[in-house]
């Protein structure tokens, strides 16, 4: 199977501001795959990579050594640059930072204006990309009128009008407050699994991680751990080495199994915990 993302051998690295210093690459010969339809979650502490290897995925970077591919696309071939952009949308951190027009429907529908299409068929996908993010009924509203994970969802609304294969979605939820982290994850989710979506989804919050079907864990600049989130997630050891956490039910999980309680080591929610400790007290009664 031909995979839609593919890193081979990238390195990167940010130039100096000092020109006696040798930069350190901040993507270290990188190898990674992902296919379409993929929801890959990507985790590290910050300063490890995370968010340049978004960027080298739309093109916004370009790796100084190894290659970058996108649906078979060298993302080095400048004359290409449209149809990459065409196929993967960029949603940023700040919201406030993409949204340009003053009226929610307006600013989804700048990005297929500037594709070039028909009004008719912009309508169309403004009423469906606002549907599919549940933001319909606020499409007269003004932008800074809305609470941030709304804000957030407009921006998502304005990448998928765009009609690309795969959204990248850089800590999307890094300024959002617990109810505007849950609308925007159950959003990506949503879209990745009813209409095939290819996602990758940069985050630090390991409850949003365990969502994906795919982990990926970064530590300067290379790839340290890589498997579904069971697989990923039961490696404590590692995780905790990098700086990094558990989701809190595995965490619990590993606690009642070093006193004694018998439960599977690969627990990621509250909900599957809560569910092994009935059956055990089912079976002692």
């Amino acid at each position: 199977m031909n995979s839609f993302i593919e890193f081979d051998s990238v390195n990167f690295a940010y130039e100096e501001d000092d020109e006696s210093l040798v930069a350190e690459n901040v993507i270290e010969n990188m190898n990674l795959k992902i296919q379409k339809g993929d929801f890959v979650a990507v985790l590290g502490h910050n300063g490890c990579g995370k968010s340049t290897l978004a960027k080298l995925c739309n093109a916004i970077l370009i790796p100084q050594q190894g290659k970058v591919y996108i649906d078979g696309i060298d993302t080095a071939d400048e004359d290409r640059l449209y149809d990459i952009r065409q196929r993967v949308g960029m949603v940023f951190q700040n919201p406030d930072n993409q949204i340009v027009a003053t009226i929610v429907e307006d600013d989804v529908a700048f990005g297929p204006e500037n594709l070039g299409v028909e009004p008719a068929e912009i309508r169309r996908r403004v009423d469906e990309a606002l549907r599919n993010v549940g933001m319909y009924d606020f499409r007269s509203f003004e932008p800074h009128k809305l609470s941030g994970g709304q804000k957030q969802r407009v921006a998502i609304a304005g990448i998928i009008a765009m009609k690309p294969d795969c959204i990248v979605l850089d800590e999307p939820t890094a300024m959002l407050d617990p109810r505007g982290r849950r609308e925007v994850m159950a959003t990506v989710k949503r879209l990745n699994e009813e209409y095939g979506i290819t996602v990758i989804f940069i985050t630090h919050y390991m409850d949003e991680a365990v969502k994906a079907n795919r982990v990926i864990v970064m530590d300067k600049g290379k790839i340290v751990l890589d498997g579904k989130p069971k697989e990923v997630f039961i490696n404590t050891d590692t995780l905790k080495e990098i700086g990094l956490d558990v989701p809190e039910a595995t965490e619990l999980t590993h606690l009642l199994i070093r006193n004694g309680i018998d439960l599977p080591e690969d627990i990621l929610d509250i909900e599957e915990l809560f569910s092994h400790i009935e059956a055990l007290m089912e079976d002692r009664n």
